[in-house]
């Protein structure tokens, strides 16, 4: 195991290339794309959709990375089992964060925002896009539940994969579907040198209105 001052000795330096406020679109979805499509053009990002998303249960946060499937004006679009962990503190509590953590790239951005369901159809024709074993798999697990063994799992991949032969149509599972996260807050963080990080914050007003606030790193 490392040593704390091992740990502690763990540091890099930051480059010079930074974010100036004059420079930043009035729209943050506009620069969260550019970001985007910088992150999947970068070799060493492995998923560069890919997000932590952090819920609020009984006054106890928990994490997790899900995969960013659409990006609009109306915010940041993943799927999930509803009968997971997630979707239930969802049911709880709206409020959720995203977190994208390009560190190759030395960003990360912060969404906060509430999340709610998409439409069936729209859930229905992202569905319809996946590949035939992700179909099969959201109907195999019962995401959250307790498993007994891996076999188990695999048993009833199996199942539904002789329920469904190559080439026919798979249902969208009744439990299953996408969430939209509204966002409140968007902030872009940079890596700077002497971790005099650009923290830039677009903040939406009633009006939808983007202000841009510039944070201590």
């Amino acid at each position: 195991m490392s040593s704390r001052e091992d740990i502690a000795a763990m540091r890099r330096q930051y480059g010079e290339i930074g974010l100036i406020e004059s420079e930043m679109p009035a729209n943050p979805f506009s620069l969260f794309d550019t970001w985007l499509k910088q992150a999947a053009e970068n070799e060493i990002i492995v998923e560069p959709n890919a997000m932590v998303l952090s819920t609020i249960a009984d006054d106890s946060p928990t994490s997790r990375t899900v995969l960013l499937k659409d990006l609009t004006q109306s915010g940041f679009t993943f799927f999930s089992n509803y009968g997971s962990n997630k979707a239930k503190q969802i049911d709880e509590n709206k409020n959720v964060s995203l977190l994208f953590p390009w560190y190759p790239m030395e960003r990360q951005v912060i969404v906060l925002g509430s999340a709610k369901k998409i439409s069936r159809s729209d859930s229905e024709k992202y569905f319809a896009s996946r590949p035939r074993g992700s179909q099969i798999g959201a109907w195999a697990s019962e995401q959250s539940m307790e498993l007994s063994s891996r076999a188990e799992l695999e048993k009833k991949f199996k199942e539904f994969e002789s329920k469904w032969p190559e080439g026919s149509q798979i249902p969208t599972p009744q439990g299953w579907g996408g969430y939209v996260v509204d966002p409140i807050s968007i902030e872009f963080w940079q890596g700077r040198y002497s971790r005099l990080h650009d923290r830039i914050r677009y903040i939406r007003g009633k009006d939808n209105n983007w202000q841009i606030k510039r944070l201590n790193p």
